[in-house]
Order: C-alpha cells, then structure tokens, then sequence
C-alpha cells in the first residue's frame, strides 16, 4: 500500500471543487470566495498551533490535517497549484533556512 500524499489530497480537492456546493464542503468554501477560504485557514491555523502547545500528539496530528485541507482549498480558490508551493519549496531548500531567511530582508 502506498502512502497518501499531499498530491493525493490535492486531487480529491479538485474533484470536490467540481461537485454540486449542496454536496461538497470544499465547492462550499469555494464558491463562498478566498475570503472564506482564509478565514477558515487561519482558525485552523491557531487550533494547530493551540494544539502544539497543549494537546496531545494526536489533537495535533488531526489539527494539522486540518490545515493541510484548508490551505490546498484556499490555494485552489486563488488558482495556485500545489506544485508552484513545491517548486518554491525546493527553491527553499536549496540554500540554508537561515540564508534564506536573510536574503528576504
């Protein structure tokens, strides 16, 4: 069996992006505009962060999820692929995170 990836769940967001809103969560978020996209994104971002703080590596793990969701339905809302995320990740990576960090200043 192999391991589910983020591409994995990128294309079931896109296949539920194509589906009637009254049956899909995700055509929900995206037709409600990026707004709502972000707005969800970022409540899930302090329940994550809240989570690594205080809850336990399950909770955290399940938090997490939740932001992978939200930001690859937010990126989709905006018509940003996942694999520009990766090709700038692998930019990243490149160089040091701190001569990374440096160089954006």
């Amino acid at each position: 069996m192999m391991a589910f990836t983020l591409d994995d769940l990128d294309a079931i967001v896109a296949a539920r992006a194509g589906a009637k809103s009254d049956a899909s969560y995700t055509r929900s978020l995206i037709e409600a505009g990026p707004a709502r996209c972000a707005k969800k994104l970022g409540e899930e971002g302090v329940e994550a962060a809240l989570a690594t703080v205080a809850g336990t590596k399950v909770e955290l793990a399940s938090e997490a999820a939740d932001v992978f969701y939200h930001l690859l339905v937010a990126l989709r809302a905006r018509d940003v692929p996942l694999a520009d995320v990766m090709a700038e990740l692998e930019r990243r990576t490149a160089q040091s995170g701190l001569a990374e960090k440096a160089s954006r200043q």
